[in-house]
């Protein structure tokens, strides 16, 4: 087997592990605390340094991993996340809000982490002008991570109701403890690793296309999370009265689902002639696309319409555009990018997504408790006409991305 392909699929398999604890994590927090009496804007708050820390870690991530290499980076961010999952395993009078945000903390660092890496590795497993072999690849890990996302979503909804909260964890800590050691032996050192030792002020990007391109994500990541973390789960939960296998069975599909079609985009996003990926218009025409959805979703809310029919059929439509708006950004990154700076250049655009999912996170908490569901919706499809006219920045790829320095 091909060394980039094996080391590829390695990386793939870690990062599905590390996923499928990531999504059950989310749905055990928002779950439990939420039957612990915690408000819609409590649960959020539980997330807020779970998304801040996921901005400072991308920041510092992308310069670390280029120093000291991909690979170790990611298992540095298994080993997190499997002390974060067994904080949490603690009587519940500790669980106090301080002391879960301290745990989500390191988890939002063990996140980002092990998605920078994943991602930034991909890049050095692929050789120059190999374009749509990236464009698939990158769909494909991406794709398929949040297809398992969403099946950790619901592993972790039906755990709390088979085994309890403090079982669920200690269950995913074990899985994901036994992956960490099966990967560390696999994987070969200095994976990503620079030549020269980058200096800090480097992981800020002096390419225009990928400052825009991230000023992008942010508003399209945000328009998301505001609805997503906390404000569909406790509608699903409160106000339709699903149960907890319901409503973590319901998000894991939207997930899975997701993950599918982000996994086909090279598919169904038609390529030039010549061999390349998506460029800037691509991005525009899908992020005006999705602002449809929030809209007509929020629209049928207020009318009264039947909540259960218009939000199942209208956030499954919201996923698929999501997706491919998901999955061209996810390889235009990478194609913007030059082989020696990728880590840095991921990291920073991941940091603008973590920052997008920060603000979402505690908008979706805030909003929901004010305005419901339909107003979390409406910021949803603002955001996302945004992230549409940010896009505007973005060149083709046959452009000479690099020229464009500032």
């Amino acid at each position: 087997m091909d060394q980039g392909l094996r080391n590829y699929l390695v990386v793939t398999g870690g990062y599905w592990a590390f996923t499928i604890t990531d999504g059950a994590i989310r749905m055990l927090v928002v779950l439990y605390f939420h039957l612990l009496g915690y408000s819609p804007f409590e649960v959020a708050m539980l997330f807020l340094f779970y998304e801040f820390f996921g901005i400072v870690t991308n920041l510092v991530g992308g310069w670390l991993g280029a120093r000291i290499g991909l690979n170790l980076t990611m298992h540095i961010g298994m080993g997190l996340q499997v002390v974060a999952l067994l904080l949490l395993t603690v009587p519940d009078p500790w669980l106090s809000v301080v002391y879960v945000m301290f745990a989500q903390a390191l988890s939002g660092i063990a996140k980002d982490l092990n998605k920078m890496s994943a991602k930034a590795s991909v890049k050095t497993m692929v050789k120059d002008g190999g374009e749509s072999k990236l464009f698939k690849w990158v769909a494909v890990l991406t794709g398929s991570k949040n297809a398992l996302k969403g099946g950790g979503y619901f592993v972790g909804a039906a755990l709390l109701e088979l085994i309890g909260f403090r079982g669920a964890l200690a269950v995913l800590a074990a899985m994901l403890l036994l992956v960490l050691i099966v990967t560390a032996v696999l994987l070969p050192s200095g994976l990503g690793k620079m030549k020269s030792k980058p200096k800090f002020t480097q992981v800020f990007s002096n390419i225009a296309a990928i400052n825009w391109l991230s000023a992008a994500r942010f508003f399209l990541f945000g328009s998301r999370d505001v609805w997503f973390v906390v404000g569909l789960p406790v509608f699903l939960y409160e106000v339709l009265q699903w149960s907890f296998t319901q409503v973590g069975g319901y998000l894991a599909i939207w997930i899975i689902g997701y993950g599918i079609v982000q996994a086909s985009v090279p598919r169904l996003v038609k390529r030039s002639h010549h061999g390349q990926g998506p460029g800037g218009g691509t991005a525009r025409l899908w992020a005006f696309l999705l602002a449809l959805f929030p809209i007509a979703i929020a629209t049928g809310l207020q009318l009264g319409w039947p909540a259960d029919y218009v939000l199942v059929i209208g956030l499954i439509l919201f996923g698929v555009v999501f997706a491919i708006n998901s999955a061209v950004h996810s390889y235009l990154i990478l194609a913007y990018s030059d082989h020696e700076k990728v880590a840095m250049s991921v990291g920073f655009y991941y940091m603008a997504n973590a920052g997008g999912r920060l603000l979402g996170t505690v908008l979706s908490g805030l909003v929901y408790q004010l305005d419901g569901l339909s107003g979390c919706l409406w910021w949803s499809a603002g955001f996302v006409l945004v992230a549409a006219l940010l896009s505007f920045g973005l060149p083709e790829i046959k452009q000479k991305v690099a020229a464009q320095q500032l």
